[in-house]
């Protein structure tokens, strides 16, 4: 039986669970010393929305820098619905993050106030490791990312779309002023993931001929570091829409269309390297056979199912597929210094922080050309 008591219980039930919301907020804003603000998903909508929280104090070797620019990598879209199941929420996103230095710890030697500085996809990493030791902080296995993970200190970190960043200067570059902070942004997630295996791989000599799978985020920004590398660069898509863009203002040498058969037949055997930039489920035996023998396939992009992995063609050329995760920082820092040197940056568009999530929808139907920019310096309000 309903009576009064138990409807104005009922009815107080949203109010309770609002102020344990609005208790846990304030909480966020008390956590460290200095507030800050920015955009946070709450759930697994992805919904971002206006977040007050707190940054710790200026570390002896710490820098705390103004955020002016934050690229939105599709990553980003993953970790604010949790579609990776690793979420923590309220979830500030941001790793292509740039800005001006505001402060620095006693005793930071390589940055001073007024510096422009970029943090890209690590904040932290345990210092004595192999992978550390050997400039590879990207493969700790304790690396700290720049947000939903847990700092050294126990507490939650938060990214990019923020009105300000504090970071252990380690894990800070410092970006040439000959590169505008906007189109540099993305480098620090899509520049470095595409250098690193060119790299490695000993992709960067001149007269290697090296494809480039997709060309969205990754894929232009890939075919500019070959290109600057003197290496002969044929890009392939789906899309045949993207052959004037890549032939025209990428500078690529040649493109396939990846599903005419015809054309993929034609460049089998002429490829030194495969950088796969896709992250949609797509077939890998066509890129296997586009390889010399001892060709390499490198996967950089991310997706969510395993892809099926022939063995025998891989066995007939002694043919190597291989994989590759950003970079270190003595690398990231390469990587820009290579990129101002040859005038390289991300072809973007530049949104306001009140347009994130229409961003974010875009971006989910690949509809940019090829990266959005936060201009969180101009446009974020508290």
């Amino acid at each position: 039986m309903i009576n009064r008591c138990t409807v104005h219980a009922l009815s107080a039930v949203p109010n309770k669970a609002k102020k344990r919301v609005e208790m846990a907020e304030k909480s966020y804003e008390e956590e460290h010393p200095t507030k800050a603000f920015g955009w946070a998903a709450r759930d697994q909508s992805g919904v971002l929305s206006p977040f007050k929280f707190s940054r710790r104090s200026t570390g002896e070797k710490d820098v705390r820098f103004k955020v002016l620019f934050c690229g939105i990598c599709h990553s980003d879209l993953h970790m604010a619905k949790n579609e990776w199941g690793t979420s923590t929420y309220p979830l500030v996103p941001g790793h292509e993050i740039v800005g001006e230095v505001t402060e620095v710890g006693s005793k930071v030697e390589k940055f001073k106030v007024g510096d422009k500085v970029g943090v890209g996809c690590m904040v932290g990493s345990c210092h004595s490791c192999d992978s550390c030791n050997n400039d590879l902080e990207n493969y700790c296995p304790k690396m700290i990312l720049p947000y939903s993970t847990k700092y050294h200190d126990g507490t939650t970190t938060y990214g990019g779309y923020s009105d300000s960043m504090v970071t252990d200067e380690h894990f800070v570059v410092r970006i040439p002023d000959n590169l505008p902070l906007d189109a540099a942004a993305p480098l620090l997630c899509a520049g470095i993931t595409v250098y690193s295996p060119l790299r490695f791989f000993n992709l960067d000599k001149p007269g290697m001929h090296v494809g480039v799978v997709g060309l969205g985020g990754l894929g232009h920004v890939a075919v500019k570091f070959a290109k600057a590398m003197g290496v002969k660069v044929t890009v392939m898509s789906t899309s045949p829409k993207k052959k004037q863009e890549a032939l025209e203002h990428l500078g690529a040498d040649s493109f396939l269309v990846s599903r005419d058969q015809d054309e993929m037949q034609a460049a089998m055997g002429t490829m030194d390297c495969v950088i796969d930039t896709v992250s949609a489920m797509h077939p890998i035996l066509p890129l296997i056979s586009l390889l010399k023998t001892q060709g390499k396939l490198v996967l950089v992009g991310a997706p969510e199912k395993p892809l099926e992995l022939p063995v025998f063609p891989l066995i007939m050329g002694r043919k190597i597929v291989g994989r590759s995760c950003i970079g270190g920082m003595k690398e990231t820092q390469e990587m820009i210094d290579c990129a101002a040197k040859n005038n390289i940056t991300a072809d973007i568009e530049v949104i306001s922080m009140d347009d994130v999530n229409t961003a974010m929808e875009r971006l989910l139907k690949t509809d940019v050309r090829y990266r959005f920019v936060i201009d969180i310096g101009n446009t974020m309000k508290i």
